[in-house]
């Protein structure tokens, strides 16, 4: 499910907020610039918008750390930015509002997915013509908000507006990446075993689809199996397999040692790195 931005002044202040548009609507919705003039046209009551003077910089999305979406849980982060405004614009809450947002494409303009924060940004004045500014976005897989085509890079920007509907968007400011949870598991056997004999690995790697709110196999990935010696600290690895059209992987070795057997996805774009949790075999 796509999104678009709505902005709508309440009860005298200006507050912003994301209007989920059904999927069979998505292609006919407005988006980008579009809706955001849409949004500044309804908080003024149907006048004619004018672009705000104000502009956008040192924005830092999520702390500079991906984006990892599941496919229930409720996703927010923080995105941080500074606000140069006209040393004559009234920038208090009840005539003014900004918020970030990011979009997936290569523009506002032309963005297929985008996202704005749900509340204005809490700003501080740096000085006359200068506000500090930290937003929340949220994303919800649960409600359709992605697609799997969704992931991988992001643009980032920012929107404000006056309670008269003047309005600036302004993107470019930065980029994200927006991955899909990864899961992998491990089971190492058999246990005991004596050295010398054979232990084999077995597990599988998955990650959220966005589509139908579910975990499955990530095929033909490169996953590493890795050994920690029992009383070390470090994992070595042994050889690198494949998973394969389900997700699933087998991997064998010589016993030796008393350890942990693991295995280890180093992540691409759309897809974060992740580690099993080690699986402890006692060598005889």
């Amino acid at each position: 499910m796509h999104m678009r931005a709505t902005v709508a002044a309440v009860a005298g202040a200006l507050t912003l907020s994301a209007l989920a548009v059904p999927a069979a609507q998505a292609a006919d919705a407005p988006s980008g610039k579009a809706a955001f003039s849409s949004a500044a046209a309804d908080a003024d009551s149907g006048s004619t918008a004018a672009t705000l003077d104000v502009t956008f910089s040192n924005m830092k999305v999520n702390s500079g750390k991906n984006i990892v979406v599941g496919t229930t849980n409720v996703v927010s982060f923080p995105v941080t930015y500074t606000v140069t405004h006209a040393a004559d614009l009234d920038t208090s809450s009840d005539n003014f509002a900004t918020g970030p947002l990011i979009y997936h494409g290569s523009s506002i303009d032309t963005a297929d997915n985008l996202f704005i924060s749900d509340d204005p940004a809490t700003c501080t004045a740096a000085s006359s013509t200068v506000l500090n500014c930290k937003g929340v976005i949220s994303i919800r897989p649960a409600d359709g908000d992605l697609f799997n085509s969704d992931a991988g890079t992001w643009g980032a920007g920012a929107l404000a507006v006056t309670s008269n509907g003047d309005q600036k968007e302004q993107g470019g400011l930065s980029t994200t990446k927006v991955q899909r949870y990864s899961k992998l598991t491990v089971n190492a056997g058999p246990e005991p075993v004596y050295k010398g004999k054979t232990i084999t690995s077995t597990g599988k790697l998955s990650r959220a689809n966005w589509e139908d709110n579910a975990y499955h196999g990530y095929t033909n990935q490169p996953v590493k199996l890795q050994f920690r010696k029992a009383g070390t600290s470090t994992y070595t690895t042994v050889k690198t397999v494949y998973s394969d059209q389900y997700g699933n992987l087998k991997a064998t070795a010589t016993a030796q040692y008393d350890g942990y057997w693991r295995f280890s996805f180093a992540g691409t774009t759309t897809t974060p790195a992740v580690n099993a949790t080690g699986d402890y075999v006692d060598v005889r």
